[in-house]
């Protein structure tokens, strides 16, 4: 496993951007897939997107798909959440995972460590 820390979350008026970035620790990163999920309150954890362990293959919730993008930079142990055009309906914590089969996964029980969340918020 791999210990994550998530930044970046914030407010935002509606139409703005924001980058999530995640830290991990350990020298295995680059052998990890990786995840960004969301959660509101009342409702199930949500994926967003995912990127495998090169960051050639990346893939995408179709609610955020033309708006959010995904990236890793294996030489800072880092995954980025690029998030533009920002909507009320993204409002959430987000999460950072590392799935250790390299592939990345919507599926959260792929995912054997998780950050603590950051807190996203878009004002209308």
């Amino acid at each position: 496993q791999v210990q994550l820390v998530e930044s970046g979350g914030g407010l935002v008026q509606a139409g703005g951007s924001l980058r999530l970035s995640c830290a991990a620790s350990g020298r295995t990163f680059s052998s990890y897939a990786m995840g960004w999920f969301r959660q509101t309150p009342g409702k199930e954890r949500e994926f967003v997107a995912s990127i495998n362990w090169s960051g050639g293959t990346t893939y995408y919730a179709d609610s955020v798909k033309g708006r959010f993008t995904i990236s890793r930079d294996n030489a800072k142990n880092t995954v980025y959440l690029q998030m533009n055009s920002l909507k009320p309906e993204d409002t959430a914590v987000y999460y950072c995972a590392a799935d250790p089969s390299r592939y990345g996964s919507s599926v959260g029980g792929a995912y054997d460590s998780w950050g603590q969340g950051t807190q996203v918020t878009v004002s209308s």
